[in-house]
């Protein structure tokens, strides 16, 4: 993947401006340390070094960026570099560097420690899934997953680990996409739990969209992908397995014995493949969702799984843990930091501008 040189507009990101600079958010230490440097008219000018805990794929940095655009008391006097969404960066590595006046920034540092190591953990997670699919595509369904006020830049850390989609318009709106998404459980539950009558709902009133019908309603994905493909021959994108965890597809049952058959697995995706090719039906794309992680991903693709697509949420959300520190190396031009934290310079930091 190139590296991205062009950062986002700050005023994408909707900040509560004044709150920030009141210190709404930040630990009460931070805030209490600028007031104090305020009222003692000490004003040092530090370097502070951004670092990542553990190694991973950069992402949150144009929102860290931002939040220091908008909200530093005097951003002219800062001099900021930065890697780019998306760096692949090694344990202890340099990501940002923060040089001016303390108590002009001082307030922000819960903040962009706080997204980095959010955002990362999304682009890292997504970044190990494409790896693992690659060539086939990744859809990032993670909404349900978490908080919707922090989809906009979930999605877009999505996007820099490598994903093609996403779920909602909030999650595309910083990389000015929008959301996919056609028939879920709910919508064959209003109609009786009928998937055929659901999907040919669907087709009728939102033409346009490449229609992927979820095929897991009665726990028959061979039965139920036949006959959605029947009905809809021709405008058929493809079937989504999405079997629970708990269950057992009916196809697989004759067939257990000799791995774990619950769930969506691979003798499930060549069930399905199977028939619907054996109807002619070879253009009916397949889409795997369902508690994916990368060594799942990993394991469909080492036995050679017909999946033309993986959709994954939960794991791309809350797998792992990509903690960052911020650590003032550099005091008025002299080295002073915390004993094990001292400046490790990066060259591949980029001026901020």
């Amino acid at each position: 993947m190139p590296r991205r040189r062009k950062r986002l507009d700050p005023a994408l990101f909707r900040l509560p401006v004044d709150e920030i600079r009141q210190g709404f958010y930040t630990d009460k230490y931070f805030e209490r340390t600028r007031e104090l440097l305020r009222g003692d008219s000490h004003s040092p000018r530090v370097l502070m070094q951004v670092t990542g805990k553990s190694p991973g794929y950069l992402s949150g940095i144009d929102e860290a960026v931002a939040i220091l655009k908008l909200c530093a008391e005097d951003w002219p006097s800062l001099t900021v570099s930065a890697l780019y969404e998306g760096d692949e960066f090694e344990a202890w590595d340099t990501v940002m560097t923060i040089e001016g006046p303390y108590e002009c920034f001082a307030h922000l540092e819960t903040l962009y420690l706080g997204v980095l190591g959010r955002r990362t953990r999304i682009c890292t997670n997504t970044r190990r899934l494409v790896e693992a699919a690659r060539p086939k595509p990744v859809l990032f369904f993670g909404a349900r997953q978490d908080f919707w006020g922090a989809q906009p830049g979930d999605g877009y850390a999505a996007y820099a680990g490598g994903a093609t989609s996403v779920s909602t318009d909030a999650q595309a709106s910083l990389f000015g996409g929008s959301g996919i998404g056609t028939v879920p459980h709910s919508l064959i539950a209003a109609y009786g739990g009928d998937t055929v009558r659901a999907s040919q709902a669907f087709a009728t009133h939102v033409p346009g969209v490449d229609l992927i019908a979820l095929v897991d309603y009665e726990n028959d994905c061979v039965r139920t992908s036949l006959e959605v493909a029947r009905a809809l021959e021709g405008r058929l994108w493809g079937v989504r397995l999405d079997t629970s965890e708990n269950l057992v597809d009916k196809s697989v049952i004759p067939q257990m014995g000799a791995f774990k058959p619950t769930g969506v697995n691979p003798p499930l995706v060549w069930n399905v493949r199977n028939a619907l090719d054996a109807e002619g039906f070879g253009e009916v794309k397949i889409v795997v969702s369902g508690g994916l992680d990368a060594a799942r991903v990993r394991a469909f693709e080492d036995e050679k799984a017909p999946v033309d697509v993986y959709a994954v949420g939960t794991s791309i959300v809350h797998d792992g843990r990509f903690d960052f520190t911020g650590d003032i190396v550099m005091v008025d031009g002299a080295p002073q930091s915390k004993v094990g934290r001292e400046l490790r310079a990066n060259p591949k930091l980029d001026r901020v501008k």
